[in-house]
């Protein structure tokens, strides 16, 4: 086992990816303040400080009560690339090169925003950040599946006129009582207009959720997935089939889907075979992003400097890029590990 500095060093030196990262999830409180002094929008916590002690949730919907009340500050095209930009800053530090962001316009629409300053202000992050960094990035529209697939359906057709800017269609939000299922219409619009499709299923949800997204949303890959230890017959298809998870671990800490983070799944799925990634999901409100997650995970769980390089190349490997830009990213982590396997 290399030693805690030298597992630090590894991380920052190999280039990653990040899949599953809720880009209204990256708001920070001192961000929603100065947002919410902009547009004039009291915030019912009244400092930093406060926002951050209400942190901690019991489950999954107190999670997204907050998620949506922080949400109202976002308002104009200049929001959304400056929460977006500030990420995509943060990654380039981490020596993140690629990511796929979720985004959930449903949130904001429904506000009165419009669906193109959502956007047109994510795009030109992005477009910023490619230029300024050499990121690249995709973005992926959810849909709140604690809404109706009607409401799902009339997103999917105002997006329509953006398909160009959009890679992907997810769903996501209160997963409890809203399966996978009560998509299929939506799901297979989207895939008959082009989009690829990915689905949050068994993270608070059973396993079976996991194999309806397979089945009936026709998902690519599976976010968070980690539900799937409770049914070995669906275990061994998702090593068989290598359908990637985008684990999240800090947050199914936060979360309570896991006590602890020792007690945390991820070994186990990478042991059994199956395509596990790391991830941070809403970072400013579970408390690490990307390698802030891949550094306590390894500790928590003694993963080796093998486990972590082949949690990364798996990053790259379950991404929307182009086969041979994934084989490039792969072999420029065989390189970069090089040193740091060798010295055991």
């Amino acid at each position: 086992m290399i030693s805690r500095d030298a597992m630090t060093d590894l991380v920052q030196a190999l280039p990653k990816a990040e899949l599953h990262l809720h880009i209204e999830g990256t708001l920070e409180p001192e961000m929603a303040f100065d947002l919410a002094a902009r547009h004039g929008v009291a915030l019912r916590h009244k400092s930093v400080a406060a926002l951050r002690e209400a942190y901690d949730f019991a489950n999954l919907q107190e999670f997204l009560n907050l998620y949506y009340e922080g949400a109202q500050v976002l308002r104009e095209a200049r929001d959304f690339r400056h929460l977006a930009w500030a990420y995509l800053s943060r990654m380039a530090a981490e020596n993140v090169r690629h990511v796929e962001i979720f985004f959930d316009p449903q949130i904001h629409t429904a506000r009165g925003i419009d669906f193109a300053a959502v956007i047109d202000g994510l795009a030109n992050a992005i477009d910023g950040a490619a230029q300024e960094y050499g990121m690249s990035a995709r973005l992926i529209m959810c849909f709140l599946r604690d809404r109706s697939g009607d409401d799902a359906m009339r997103m999917l057709e105002a997006a329509l006129p953006y398909r160009r800017r959009i890679a992907a269609v997810g769903l996501d939000s209160a997963e409890c009582g809203n399966p996978p299922g009560k998509f299929a219409e939506v799901f297979a619009r989207a895939r008959a207009a082009g989009f690829l499709a990915v689905a949050h299923a068994g993270e608070e949800g059973p396993p079976e959720y996991i194999s309806e997204a397979l089945d009936v949303l026709n998902v690519v890959r599976v976010d968070h997935g980690v539900a799937c230890e409770r049914d070995p017959a669906l275990m061994k298809r998702l090593a068989a089939e290598q359908t990637p998870l985008t684990v999240c671990p800090l947050s199914n800490v936060k979360l309570r889907v896991f006590e602890r983070l020792e007690d945390h799944n991820l070994k186990r799925l990478l042991d059994a075979g199956l395509c596990v990634t790391v991830n941070s999901d809403d970072p400013a409100y579970f408390g690490g992003y990307l390698s802030a997650n891949m550094l306590a995970t390894q500790a928590a769980i003694s993963l080796t400097a093998t486990d972590m390089v082949r949690l990364i190349k798996n990053g790259f490997a379950a991404s929307f890029l182009r086969k041979e830009v994934k084989q490039r990213w792969l072999a420029a982590i065989d390189a970069a590990a090089a040193p740091y396997l060798a010295a055991g």
